[in-house]
């Protein structure tokens, strides 16, 4: 009750300084006042009375987080929308309904004021009274600010009941449609803030702005009635240091309820997603006499929006690329109720993938995001709900006029949607420019309107055709991810095309993050709904998966290009400034000289022998230059280099990494192989089934049969590395055998995830071993088939040294060299090569060539998030230490363009991306691409192709046993 009675007295005291005015230096003018009612995102909700009709915790009065979902609060019933796909009134549908009540108090001092009470966001049907009175008519729509007018409702000085009832479902079939049978999880309550606003009689109720890059400036400017006596507003716009740029008063004559404005700000400072420049414009009404009765301020920026037919999208009269991404509001605790930190988090993390652009799927988002979006630099496509269904036009028509005049004046909105995927009510397309100033464009997302055909999920040469089509092509979903597939994958050949082409303005990935709620009725586990929910680049707490920082150094705007780097380097990177509106001169770089450790290194640590920092050359956008850097020349020590490239805040852009003289990494292995202290020469001895070698504690089995290591013993303790090396190649099983999807085969599509192994035949030749000074060879020769030679060196100081040969003609997917080893025995690995991320053929971005480590994990992927993930394919590998429980297990990589495999990449349940066969730990010349959840591997580029491959590959590898 004190604190009641506190937050009363606070009341009193803002509302006698804001809305009454104090005199110290100068009388105040009224301004809107906000006082929340709930709280004001997730991290703040206040307690309301509670009764939920059906599912979890029915039945009965309690208490509630609001705002809040109220699923994840333990109520209701959790239900995904698309399982009830087309049907607007299905059995089985979770329909519970939420009754909240609220007491607060009014103060007295808020009479002869217009109060309004505003809801930022509720599911679904919502019915408001206010001391037993309705506020107005029911609001149907889950995603939109709606508010009523309950000055007459309100009792002054008196406590005040506020009941609204929340049926999760709608009585309109055109908002179930719309909203609730789409592939997102269905939430009930009131999941945003609820507030009132405190505004004197006479006020401004909006503004929407039109503010243009040559600095003209035009505002419509609506009162909350039609004027009682002439009015005037006084227009000020101030730059982000305060300094006043223009300003002009403009009358309202009497009867009438709005004003144009129109101002010009010279040269002002433009805003883009590259330069976020902000203004505020400042407009107070006053009366004849100059008496000042209200003011509000709008955040806006000056830039102008152009669509140039069959050309592209051009901001302030430059031609801008859309790298983009759609994005649900969601959270797993919290659902569809989120916070300022959580909203900014969300830009933040998209910008930090190098993105410029973010699609809202399939609804408009907090206020909060689109504050982000205009302070961060983001292009933003707002949207009108409807997946596939459509608002009827009498409920659609409101809706639009929520979304649009809560939304207008944020210069990082480029465009209004028209629903999703055939959600398009056409009816309502003209409703949007009735209420934006500025006339945005409108689009159909997967249709073609408004200039732009935005087709999603195009293969790639399907792609190539719509670009020939005259319309500008910017698919708002393309890449549709799937747990490691999708989205990073096959982006390089995307992009390389889309950002090239004359039509193209770019594209949105589907989607930014996995939606897994937690489910609190199945002991918080996180649950995605199968393969519904785990579409995202980043998991349901933002964990970063490979394609995280695949189209980051992708989609970087500042691209380095030279492929190698020798000792002779001369200090000149080759670079494309792919900013838009931003030179090179407004980066970073820094750089460093480093020396990275062999595998027998005790400590395992890189060295940084010089480093230093470099202003950005004076490359303008779009254009390419040298970036010289006058850097020492390499010791003999230095084998690798770094260089970071950092844009204006200091934010990396991506990290390159190259290996300076690939000899001089594996010099260090033979200096200290060399080095080591000298055993006695290695012996054998054989019977009818083995070759047993043994030198010093270590000793090496052979099968005679077939060849293989079988197994290693060190000091007695045996280590069950081998039966190998093996011959390994497959291709996916749907595929004939001249690489193209075997017609012939009926039942070839259901084949596309899964792989065929191609059976060696290959069969001993003959065995023989060499002793040579301190070193014994065993030599395997083979025939009739793809093996052919693998010859064993066993070096004095144990360590085993692998050449080996086979030959194999065909169109593959996967090839290469395995071994085996029990994973079950495996505890982690260390290695010298891209990481700490896996590749596959079709994303081999998003790596750099360092020191890595990571202990073994085999999640399961969409439902458990560990990234990254320690099974899968590793480019670039020099060398890798696997420990396991039987000791350490060292392989030098000296064969170029290989991949080190360990294991084979896990696929979730479903299996809907691959099932790949076994390969242990395997060293592969062909690793497989990835499909994404849409399209398979043949579908999506040249990159994501199976390749021809023919005649001898040949490899060298070094074991060393601990």
């Amino acid at each position: 009750m004190k604190r009641k009675n506190l937050r009363c007295k606070n009341i009193f005291v803002i509302l006698f300084g804001v809305i009454f005015g104090v005199k110290a230096q100068q009388e105040l003018i009224p301004a809107t006042v906000v006082h929340y009612l709930s709280g004001k995102g997730a991290d703040d909700s206040v307690y309301w009375d509670f009764y939920c009709t059906e599912g979890l915790n029915s039945g009965k009065w309690t208490k509630i987080k609001v705002p809040s979902c109220w699923e994840t609060q333990g109520f209701g019933q959790f239900q995904y929308g698309i399982e009830f796909y087309g049907k607007p009134f299905p059995e089985g549908i979770a329909k519970e309904e939420g009754l909240y009540k609220y007491e607060f108090d009014v103060p007295d001092s808020w009479r002869n004021h217009a109060i309004c009470l505003v809801f930022d966001g509720s599911m679904t049907d919502t019915e408001v009274r206010m001391n037993g009175l309705k506020a107005g008519e029911k609001h149907q729509g889950g995603f939109y600010r709606f508010s009523y007018d309950i000055t007459d409702l309100l009792k002054f000085g008196k406590k005040n009941l506020l009941e609204v009832t929340v049926k999760k479902e709608s009585e309109n079939a055109s908002v179930n449609l719309a909203e609730r049978r789409a592939d997102y999880w269905n939430f009930g309550g009131i999941f945003r803030p609820v507030f009132l606003e405190i505004k004197p009689v006479i006020h401004i109720d909006r503004v929407t702005i039109d503010a243009k890059a040559d600095g003209s400036f035009y505002a419509s400017c609506y009162l909350g009635r039609a004027a009682s006596e002439n009015l005037s507003v006084k227009t000020e716009i101030l730059d982000r240091r305060d300094n006043k740029v223009a300003e002009g008063t403009f009358p309202i004559k009497k009867g009438s309820n709005w004003t144009m404005i129109s101002l010009n700000a010279g040269y002002p400072d433009l805003w883009t997603a590259e330069t976020p420049n902000l203004y505020n414009a400042k407009f107070t009404l006053s009366k004849e006499n100059s008496k000042a009765v209200h003011q509000i301020t709008e955040k806006f920026g000056f830039r102008t929006i152009e669509v140039r037919e069959s050309d592209g999208l051009y901001i302030n009269s430059v031609r801008v690329n859309i790298r983009g991404v759609n994005r649900h509001s969601f959270r797993p605790e919290t659902g569809r109720t989120l916070d300022r930190s959580k909203n900014y988090e969300d830009v933040h993390l998209i910008k930090e993938m190098n993105m410029n652009a973010v699609r809202l799927s399939h609804y408009p988002p907090d206020p909060d995001f689109l504050e982000a979006c205009d302070e961060l630099g983001l292009y933003v496509m707002n949207e009108l709900g409807g997946w596939h269904g459509k608002y009827d036009t009498p409920t659609g028509k409101k809706l639009v006029k929520e979304m649009v005049t809560r939304d207008v004046n944020h210069p990082s909105i480029i465009w209004w949607s028209n629903g999703n995927e055939k959600g398009w009510n056409t009816a309502l397309d003209e409703e949007f420019h009735r209420w934006d100033l500025q006339k945005r464009p409108v689009l159909h997302p997967q249709g073609n309107f408004g200039g732009f055909e935005t087709m999603h999920y195009r293969s790639y040469g399907e792609t190539q055709a719509y670009m020939r089509l005259p319309q500008i092509f910017m698919p708002t979903e393309f890449l549709h991810g799937l747990y490691d597939g999708g989205l990073g994958a096959g982006l390089y050949d995307y992009w390389e095309i889309m950002r090239t082409h004359p039509r193209c303005a770019g594209g949105f990935l589907w989607v930014f993050a996995d939606e897994g709620v937690k489910r609190v009725d199945l002991d918080g586990c996180i649950d995605t709904r199968g393969n519904y929910g785990a579409d995202g680049i980043v998991g349901p707490h933002h964990e970063r998966e490979g394609s995280f920082y695949a189209i980051k150094e992708i989609w970087s705007p500042v691209q380095i290009m030279n492929d190698k780097i020798d000792r002779d380097f001369d200090g000149n990177f080759i670079v494309e400034n792919r900013y838009d509106f931003l030179s090179l001169n407004t980066c970073f770089f820094t750089w460093e000289q480093v020396s990275f450790p062999s595998s027998l290194s005790l400590d395992g640590k890189k060295k940084i022998l010089k480093k230093g920092e470099v202003k950005g050359s004076d490359i303008a956008p779009h254009k390419k230059g040298i970036l010289h850097i006058d850097m020492p020349a390499f010791s003999d020590d230095v084998n690798g280099l770094f260089l970071t490239a950092k844009d204006v805040y200091g934010h990396e852009l991506w990290r390159w990494s190259w290996k300076i003289d690939e000899k001089n990494v594996y010099k260090k292995n033979n200096d200290e192989k060399k080095a080591a202290v000298k055993k006695n020469a290695p012996t054998y001895e054989e019977d009818a089934d083995h070759i047993k070698v043994k030198v010093g504690n270590k000793s090496y089995v052979y099968d005679k049969k077939d060849g293989f290591l079988k197994h290693v013993t060190v000091n007695d303790r045996k280590i069950s590395f081998g039966n190998g090396p093996r011959f390994v190649a497959a291709r996916r099983a749907d595929r004939s055998l001249d690489q193209f999807f075997n017609h012939d085969d009926p039942d070839a599509k259901k084949l596309d995830r899964t792989y065929k192994d191609f059976v060696d035949l290959a069969v001993v030749d003959s065995i023989f071993i060499r002793e040579d000074e301190n070193r014994l060879t065993v030599n395997v020769v083979y025939k009739l088939g793809n093996m052919q030679r693998s010859t064993w060196t066993v070096h004095p100081d144990g360590l085993l040294e692998l050449t080996y040969v086979y030959r194999f003609d065909a169109v593959v997917d996967l090839m290469g060299i395995r071994f085996d080893y029990p994973e079950d025995k495996v505890i982690g690995k260390r290695w010298l090569g891209d990481g700490p991320y896996r590749v596959w053929q079709n994303r081999i971005h998003g790596v750099t060539y360092d020191v890595w480590e990571n202990e073994y994990d085999d999640p399961m992927p969409g439902e458990t998030f560990i990234y990254p993930e320690f099974k899968g394919y590793f480019s670039n590998c020099s060398w890798m230490n696997i420990e396991t429980q039987e000791g350490l297990i060292s392989i030098v990589n000296e064969t170029p363009n290989t991949y080190i495999g360990i294991y084979q990449p896990r696929d979730g349940r479903d299996a809907l991306l691959y099932t790949l066969p076994e390969s242990g730990i395997s060293v592969m010349d062909v690793i497989p691409p990835v499909r994404n959840k849409v399209n398979a591997t043949d579908l999506i580029g040249p990159s994501s192709q199976p390749p021809w491959v023919k005649g001898e590959k040949r490899g060298k590898l070094i074991f060393r046993f601990q």
